[in-house]
């Protein structure tokens, strides 16, 4: 859970800048920038069970690239929904599902990055109590 809320943060914060800097507007931006996070959180939440429970997806887990790739089009397709429901704007919709989401992905490459070490680090420590 506490990989699903550092990513929570991270999400919402590139949300707000990129929403409020494509609006012009501090509502919708705060809006989008409330719901879409929300919506994506819940997606990384199933997209992270999903990696996990599938012995397919469990095998290429190290392929940081792959996982990536696949959560970034989750990623793109609630960004293009939320904000196209929020401004009406197929082309606001459409610039923020390319941009925010791509700022994501770049954030959450590293943000997996950050995890697959910590996993390693504590495997490190546990294997050395037991050694």
């Amino acid at each position: 859970m506490k990989k699903t809320i550092t990513f929570a943060a991270l999400h919402f914060t590139i949300a707000f800048s990129v929403a409020y800097l494509l609006t012009g507007d501090i509502l919708i931006g705060s809006l989008i920038a409330m719901i879409e996070p929300m919506v994506n959180t819940v997606a990384f939440y199933f997209h992270e069970r999903i990696w996990q429970s599938h012995h397919r997806l469990k095998t290429m887990t190290r392929s940081t690239g792959i996982k990536t790739t696949s959560f970034a089009v989750v990623h793109f397709s609630v960004a293009f929904t939320v904000a196209y429901l929020l401004t009406g704007s197929w082309v606001v919709g459409g610039i923020l599902a390319a941009i925010e989401p791509s700022i994501n992905t770049m954030a959450y490459y590293f943000h997996e990055k950050v995890w697959q070490r910590k996993q390693l680090e504590h495997s490190m420590l546990i294997g050395c109590a037991h050694g």
